[in-house]
């Protein structure tokens, strides 16, 4: 059946959003934040109202932690995405595939692939971070091998998109389970602490197929962690007002969400996505906050001319991102240790940016919106959330 609060309108406005067309509301309201949501974005927050640190995994004292929402887990703010791209920084592009796929399991067998993410993963560990992002088969399989004998120290979030409702076939909660237990038995995994469902982001039809894809997706979330295969359920997808729908009619089964949420995203004065996540209790990761590396002017190799300038644009994207309070964390695709390291820097600086530093990173997220990569254009539709 469906839900009421799913209209004609809400289906149009998510079918564009998801083919990448620049529509919403976001562009109708692009304004500045009000003067009350830029204070309270200016605050950081106190870490005394942390519970006792022996309740936080993998505790570091010169990281921060923050409430995942309503699952009450302590999270690093600073986190580990799965993706690797620009492994050529770290690797001779002879032994790599010829482009970045999710969808790759080669990696795996690549001379030296698993040795560079265990030194990543190991240094994430030193520094105090505990959650670790994995959305394709492909970086669920490696990600598993890696975890093996430090569970314990990372929360490992979940989704294994290619078996998910992107696909008409997956669109049911029967298949959505059977795909779980063959992926978990595959990686080797008992249980994951959190499945987030990757909605689909293009070729829905129709408000009927939408729906058949949103009521599967609850359905096996809900019934996945009745069966105890998943600690904690929520969804990722590329659009704002569906996110904004789904929190609303299932409060219970959304716990978390992950959408993108960049260096130059903005929370909307009014009817933001931010306002239904405070309301509702949810933890938020943010992907891409950096653009897809567009905020760079460097190539992200270690001895390129901007490295120093690359690295302080991404110390301050992080500290810009996490003075949103609703912001759980930031989950970048960090590729080797001097990565973590700055990432873990950026939590240990000021949190709120200076006038130089202000004035510094918009002329970057400025340059980040002209010089996106191909395929990536609409992360403009998430500059305003």
């Amino acid at each position: 059946m469906v839900r009421d609060k799913m209209n004609r309108r809400d289906f149009v406005t998510a079918g564009a959003l998801a083919a990448g067309a620049l529509a919403g509301s976001a562009q109708a309201q692009n304004k500045a934040p009000s003067k009350a949501k830029a204070a309270t974005q200016a605050q950081v927050p106190a870490q005394a109202k942390a519970p006792s640190t022996r309740n936080i995994l993998n505790y570091n004292e010169n990281m921060e932690y923050r409430r995942l929402g309503k699952t009450g887990l302590m999270i690093s703010a600073v986190s580990l995405g799965g993706h690797w791209k620009r492994m050529e920084i770290e690797l001779p592009k002879a032994v790599l595939p010829s482009h970045y796929d999710d969808s790759d399991f080669s990696y795996p067998s690549r001379p030296g692939f698993l040795q560079s993410r265990d030194r990543v993963m190991s240094r994430c560990i030193e520094v105090g971070m505990n959650y670790l992002d994995a959305m394709s088969g492909a970086e669920v399989m490696a990600y598993a091998q890696l975890l093996k004998g430090r569970r314990d120290k990372f929360y490992l979030g979940y989704a294994w998109w290619q078996k998910e409702v992107r696909f008409a076939q997956w669109r049911s909660a029967s298949r959505l389970l059977q795909g779980l237990d063959e992926n978990l038995k595959q990686a080797g995994l008992e249980y994951v602490d959190l499945w987030r469902i990757a909605m689909p982001m293009e070729g829905v039809p129709d408000l009927s197929e939408l729906q058949r894809a949103e009521e599967a997706a609850i359905e096996g979330l809900s019934k996945a962690k009745q069966q105890g295969k998943v600690r904690h359920t929520g969804v990722s997808s590329h659009n704002h007002m569906w996110l904004k729908s789904l929190i609303e009619a299932y409060p219970k089964e959304i716990e978390v969400v992950i959408f993108p949420y960049t260096a130059g995203s903005k929370e909307l004065p009014n009817d933001s996505l931010f306002d239904t996540i405070k309301e509702n209790d949810v933890g938020m990761f943010g992907i891409k906050p950096f653009a897809d590396n567009s905020l760079f002017a460097g190539d992200s190799s270690p001895n390129n001319p901007h490295a120093a300038e690359d690295d302080r644009r991404a110390r301050m994207a992080l500290r810009y991102i996490l003075s949103n309070p609703a912001v759980t964390a930031p989950i970048p695709g960090l590729i080797n240790v001097h990565q973590v390291d700055n990432a873990a820097l950026a939590i240990r600086e000021r949190r709120q940016l200076d006038l130089k530093e202000k004035a510094e990173l918009e002329d970057a997220t400025r340059q980040m919106w002209a010089q996106l990569h191909p395929g990536y254009e609409w992360l403009r539709n998430w500059e305003y959330v």
